[in-house]
């Protein structure tokens, strides 16, 4: 087991084996690309450090991101890569093999934390947050008609 690294370095670890089993797992990825600008590896770090900040909106996540860790990125080349096709599939591939990585080492320290439930076998159970729930259809929208944070709702939250 991985006791004695720091948290940062076991993220590193995990990551990079994954991104390895990934690119074995298939003969030709069409997903498997160089890119100079935002290396996929780098892509994936900058996203589990994004789900882990406070921060309040992905400019702030650069701005935080820069100060802290000294990496300057620029806006367009974070943001697009955010809506690349190319980068949604190598992310699914990566996670499928992240995913095997914890099973493994779960099952080999025999950690089983679903186990005092045995109802549940026959399911698979999976978890996720908000962002994979729809809004309900009375939800405010805004005018590009998405879903309205409740600061942006007039008189909802006042001053």
């Amino acid at each position: 087991m991985l006791k004695d690294l720091p948290l940062s370095e076991h993220i590193h670890q995990h990551c990079n084996e994954s991104m390895e089993r990934a690119l074995l797992a298939e003969r030709h990825p069409l997903w498997a690309r160089s890119c100079p600008e935002l290396k996929d590896i780098d892509f994936i770090h900058l996203g589990l450090l994004r789900c882990i900040s406070v921060v309040d909106s992905g400019r702030h996540f650069l701005q935080t991101n820069e100060q802290i860790y000294g990496q300057l990125l620029p806006h367009s080349t974070y943001f697009k890569s955010l809506k690349s096709h190319r980068r949604t599939s190598m992310l699914e591939a990566f996670e499928q093999q992240s995913y095997h990585l914890h099973a493994e080492t779960l099952l080999s320290q025999d950690i089983d934390y679903l186990k005092a439930f045995p109802e549940l076998d026959e399911y698979t159970i999976e978890a996720a947050d908000g962002h994979f729930i729809d809004h309900t259809c009375h939800t405010e929208k805004n005018s590009n008609r998405r879903a309205m944070l409740p600061h942006e709702i007039p008189g909802l939250l006042s001053p």
